[in-house]
């Protein structure tokens, strides 16, 4: 009788340390998984704050050619836009606009962010420099509304 309690007994503690075993390597699969799936949002968030700035880095190339009167009143220097909602995954965009270029051709817009005529040849009369900012949160940060932006950059030298 004696080897079969000990059979029973080994049978147990294999099936224990068995049980053990699987559980952890289970735990360590969906860390693993969690990991990878924060990992892919957090690259999913930077590349479309990458395309974001593209996108607006177009559009303010495109808003300053289209404004030929550069003056006082019809001037292009700032562009903010709001997509979604920048508390729960949605991005802040700031456009920041200088003209480099003669006075003449600039005009009065822009006035604290003119520079001056030293870098202008006659092949490029008005040069424009394009700052894109995207802010974004964090999606997982355990307070959403504390939570820090993140702020991609991109700036573009543009002959106008």
């Amino acid at each position: 009788m004696k080897k079969k309690n000990t059979r029973s007994a080994f049978s147990l503690l294999t099936a224990i340390i068995i049980i053990v075993l699987m559980s952890s390597v289970g735990i360590f699969v969906m860390n693993l998984s969690s990991k990878m799936t924060r990992e892919t949002t957090a690259q999913f968030q930077r590349e479309q704050s990458m395309l974001y700035a593209k996108s607006y880095t177009e559009y303010a190339i495109m808003a300053v050619t289209g404004n030929g009167e550069r003056n006082t009143t019809n001037c292009l220097s700032d562009i903010d836009a709001t997509i979604g909602d920048p508390k729960n995954g949605g991005y802040l965009v700031n456009v920041r606009l200088a003209y480099i270029g003669q006075n003449g051709i600039i005009g009065n817009c822009a006035a604290t962010r003119i520079w001056d005529d030293t870098v202008v040849t006659e092949k490029s009369p008005l040069n424009l420099i394009v700052d894109v900012y995207v802010r974004y949160k964090e999606p997982d940060h355990p307070d959403p509304d504390n939570a820090p932006y993140i702020t991609y950059h991109k700036r573009t030298l543009q002959k106008i």
